[in-house]
């Protein structure tokens, strides 16, 4: 009997420790995920991806063990079967929800947050592979998103085509004559910009006075610096006023 006891207090103990790991690998691959996005200011952060992380894990081995637990305690003539990892498919579907979250879109083309949605899917990814114990796939998977991320979109950036060298901004640019659209257009290709869209507005002011609101989606070359694009649109005769947002 003591030796029975012994054995159970001894598996339970490498089941705890082994538990304990699973959870605590996870949680810091988890941080390296949060880390990157906690650095670019991004809605999901290290507390987010580290809670992700660390209850899908928990799920997967409640999963796992639940199913051997039901396979051990099954009586003779009954034969109970068990999806080991039916709960983690349900962690892959409620992880949607969140990433749905932090999805935006502005304006009529421009959409952000999906690798921010992504990164969360990934945080439940990395729980659930580490608890079914593919240790080495969790790590390598984590290395090739952060490299993927932050090493290669740099490159690309500084060696790449020229589409892919050039900085997204959306103008919106206040005239007051009509022949003022056309100067603000030259005056941007002069200057090498690429104008993705274009939309004019003619609006009314409350003392009666007609203007013009140009809303431009455009790219222009990394080596432009903001304040410079913003002094040659704004010295441009007609032009009351410039507004200039960078696009992630």
């Amino acid at each position: 009997m003591e030796v029975v006891i012994l054995e159970f207090f001894s598996a339970f103990e490498i089941s705890s420790f082994e538990t304990f790991m699973k959870l605590a690998i996870a949680a810091v691959l988890s941080l390296v995920i949060g880390l990157e996005r906690e650095l670019k200011r991004k809605p999901v952060g290290l507390k987010t991806s580290l809670v992700i992380a660390t209850f899908s894990c928990l799920l997967t081995i409640i999963s796992i063990e639940s199913a051997y637990i039901a396979e051990a305690s099954s009586h003779e003539g009954v034969n109970i079967t068990m999806d080991p990892l039916r709960l983690a498919a349900q962690i892959v579907s409620g992880i949607g929800f969140l990433g749905a979250g932090v999805i935006l879109k502005r304006g009529n083309d421009s959409i952000s947050g999906l690798t921010t949605a992504a990164m969360i899917w990934g945080s439940g990814g990395i729980g659930i592979a580490v608890a079914a114990g593919f240790y080495i796939e969790a790590i390598t998977a984590v290395l090739l998103v952060i490299i993927g991320i932050e090493v290669i979109p740099p490159l690309l950036f500084h060696f790449g085509p020229k589409r892919l060298r050039q900085i997204e901004a959306r103008l919106t640019v206040y005239v007051m004559e009509e022949k003022a659209i056309s100067e603000v257009m030259e005056e941007l290709d002069s200057s090498g910009m690429t104008i993705e869209t274009l939309s004019i507005l003619h609006s009314e002011l409350q003392n009666g006075t007609w203007y013009y609101k140009l809303s431009i989606r455009m790219s222009y070359a990394q080596e432009k610096e903001t304040i410079e694009l913003y002094k040659e649109v704004s010295s441009i005769n007609s032009v009351k006023q410039v507004d200039i947002e960078m696009i992630n």
